[in-house]
């Protein structure tokens, strides 16, 4: 399925041009589709950033149970290999 694309303008350091080049002649690759990947990557990371502070909220909201974490303690204790 070919994606609708847009150009878009974006001025770069000589040496980042370079590092990029270098890079996408590696992988045998455009530069435009390498800076399309980490374009991707950044915003997949942007996306599991979020979910994960999305997260961490839900637990200062709502804190684990005291008498659950006090057992899964006991069990981790008894189940963990002796190092």
């Amino acid at each position: 399925m070919v994606m609708a694309r847009r150009e878009v303008l974006v001025q770069l350091e000589d040496e980042l041009v370079a590092r990029l080049d270098e890079v996408a002649g590696r992988l045998e690759i455009s530069r435009s589709e390498l800076l399309r990947r980490g374009a991707a990557a950044v915003l997949d990371a942007d996306e599991l950033a979020q979910a994960d502070k999305r997260l961490v909220d839900a637990y200062r909201k709502a804190p684990p149970d005291a008498a659950l974490l006090e057992s899964a303690r006991r069990l981790a204790a008894k189940t963990a290999p002796e190092w």
